[in-house]
């Protein structure tokens, strides 16, 4: 008798054209049965020891507990069964072949700091965690490039680079390692002028859910730019670990500036804040970075970090550049503030003043948090056209206020994303409440042009306006190239699609 893995493989690959939403239900339900159990994993954590180490894999309850989540508002149902600790390339492409051998579920984790709950594990899953794979590899300064294993973080990088005179500037707030940030596609607050990770990713070394290792540019290949064939690099970042495992990036790096100077100004109203951003970037001004806070999270902002900013809606900025260029931008920017009522600019030019000022910024999710103590904290975002951005942020407000939440509104404004952070009752209805207007945010968001995300990913909580924003010919293309590199649904599965 035809055993079920062979029928599902034969019914799987009869219907590798899509039908209505995907794969068709018959294929994907067999695909699902295949699937391995917790005995499986527990028979295959010998096999696994026996590679990174017994030092290295764990299966007890807190470890698992404490890779079952991340930063979002998901709440896990289950653990992963394992937890394994590769500190390679060859390792991590090892362990993999394992589980797919044991037809096990692979979640990757790195810091833990995503807000759509993509790194929730299941029963039955393994979760590699990659933060022992830390070394910066390969330092070209003349080429301004530098190649990295995935568990190293953004600060640890640039304390590396600070004595070559270089820094990397994604800067998504969290500590996140970049082989997260790769995986999600990061951005933040310096996005306006560097670009977001999908422009600063040259080369990545993925593993492919067969044990098998791509060099998406090429291996070793680091080239300013490149036409050849498709765009396999920028496949890969964002695709939230479901295509592959980020075993090593090559990534941009940037000259520190000549000088770094930052201010506060604020303004009566959102309106007059907001329409002063669309103002300085239409007029092609180089600012590095330009934040908008409404006035609750600058109340939060003062409290949380000793702060005595005016409770407005207010705008952190940074200028980056030559002493002769920032004192023009400085001017022209001052002379729109005026125009729409802003106050006068306290700078913060010194550079613990202005660590101060961005570390305040960076920890609005917890000076929120604080305002309601034993809240559940929902962060979501959503990115438009500048020209958008007061109109939909206004309308978001009115929602907000409507349906009755605490909230913060804060945003990398500078290139149309913005943030809403909700405090909620975690016993109360308020989470099913928030969940909708996600919804009706990203829905707005898709209307005006622009996306349901910006830089938190899609996860497991905004699958559904995916497919609204894409259509269902690019979910459906989507399916296939899933379906193509992972047809045994093993890697990450139930993220993003």
């Amino acid at each position: 008798m035809m055993s079920l893995l062979v029928l599902s493989r034969l019914i799987t690959s009869v219907c590798r054209v899509p039908c209505h939403g995907g794969l068709c239900n018959f294929a994907r339900a067999l695909s699902a049965s295949s699937v391995t159990n917790k005995s499986t994993v527990v028979g295959a954590q010998e096999s696994i020891a026996a590679i990174v180490g017994s030092q290295n894999v764990s299966a007890s309850e807190a470890v698992r507990e404490q890779h079952s989540h991340d930063e979002s508002y998901h709440i896990p149902v289950s653990s992963p069964d394992l937890v394994v600790w590769p500190r390679s390339t060859e390792e991590v492409s090892q362990v993999v072949q394992i589980c797919r051998d044991h037809h096990t579920p692979i979640v990757p984790f790195g810091t833990g700091t995503g807000l759509e709950g993509g790194v929730l594990g299941q029963s039955g899953s393994v979760c590699i965690n990659l933060t022992k794979m830390d070394e910066v590899l390969d330092l070209h300064t003349e080429d301004f490039d530098v190649t990295v294993q995935p568990g190293v973080t953004r600060l640890a990088l640039n304390h590396h680079l600070k004595d070559h005179g270089m820094w990397f500037p994604i800067d998504p707030g969290a500590d996140a390692s970049l082989g997260g940030m790769a995986a999600t596609g990061a951005s933040g607050t310096n996005a306006v002028q560097y670009g977001t990770m999908k422009e600063n990713v040259i080369n990545l070394e993925v593993v492919l859910p067969d044990g098998s290792i791509l060099h998406t540019a090429g291996e070793g290949s680091r080239p300013r730019k490149n036409s050849a064939g498709y765009n396999l690099t920028s496949l890969f970042v964002g695709s939230e670990g479901t295509l592959g495992i980020i075993t090593k990036a090559t990534l941009r790096i940037y000259g520190m500036p000549e000088m770094m100077m930052s201010a506060v100004c604020s303004f009566e109203t959102v309106n007059a804040a907001v329409e002063s951003v669309t103002q300085v970037l239409q007029c092609g001004i180089p600012i590095a970075r330009i934040e908008f806070l409404d006035e609750k999270a600058v109340d939060a902002t003062n409290k949380y970090s000793n702060l005595n900013n005016k409770v407005a809606p207010t705008l952190f900025l940074e200028f980056h550049g030559s002493e002769a260029s920032i004192k023009s931008q400085i001017e022209t920017v001052g002379d729109i503030v005026a125009m729409n009522g802003g106050s006068n600019f306290e700078w913060a030019d010194k550079m613990e003043d202005r660590n101060k000022l961005w570390k305040a910024r960076h920890d609005i999710w917890y000076a929120s948090l604080a305002v309601r103590p034993g809240c559940k904290g929902l962060s979501t975002d959503v990115c438009v056209p500048i020209s958008q951005m007061p109109r939909v942020i206004l309308e978001t407000i009115d929602d907000l206020q409507r349906m009755g939440f605490m909230y913060t509104i804060v945003g990398h404004v500078g290139d149309g994303n913005f943030h809403c952070l909700l405090m909620m009752d975690r016993e109360g209805d308020e989470i099913k409440k928030a969940k909708e207007f996600t919804h009706i945010l990203g829905r707005r968001a898709i209307s005006a042009g622009g996306t349901c995300t910006g830089e938190h990913g899609i996860g497991l909580g905004k699958k559904q306006l995916l497919i609204e924003e894409v259509g269902d010919v690019g979910i459906n293309i989507m399916r296939q190239i899933k379906h193509t590199i992972d047809p045994l649904n093993i890697m990450n599965p139930g993220k993003v699609l």
